[in-house]
């Protein structure tokens, strides 16, 4: 059984066992996290589609660590002006793994 989840403004493929990266959430790690806007339930050849959410649908998952994504850089050079400028940004991300998806 497989489902889509929303979080952190994206959308993610999800089955049992499987591990994530999403954008960071605020609990604490080792603690149960439930992601109630399921977009799409599948099992098998039969795919319940929500609109916008599949009712009673829920997926469990357990909040392994936070962390820092690699840094991402942007440059900007302006020619003839003798101006660039050098910018990093590292994303808070936390890596997840799906318990299981329930089907209210």
């Amino acid at each position: 059984m497989y489902a889509i989840i929303e979080t952190g403004g994206k959308q993610y493929k999800v089955a049992k066992d499987s591990v994530i990266e999403i954008e960071r959430l605020a609990p604490k790690a080792k603690s149960e996290i439930v992601f109630g806007d399921v977009l799409l339930v599948g099992k098998g050849d039969t795919v319940m589609v929500g609109g916008p959410l599949v009712k009673g649908a829920k997926v469990t998952a357990e909040l392994l660590r936070d962390f820092k994504s690699e840094k991402t850089i942007s440059f900007k050079f302006r020619r003839r002006k003798n101006s660039k400028s050098r910018k990093g940004h590292r994303q808070l991300l936390s890596r997840v793994k799906i318990k299981e998806v329930v089907l209210g």
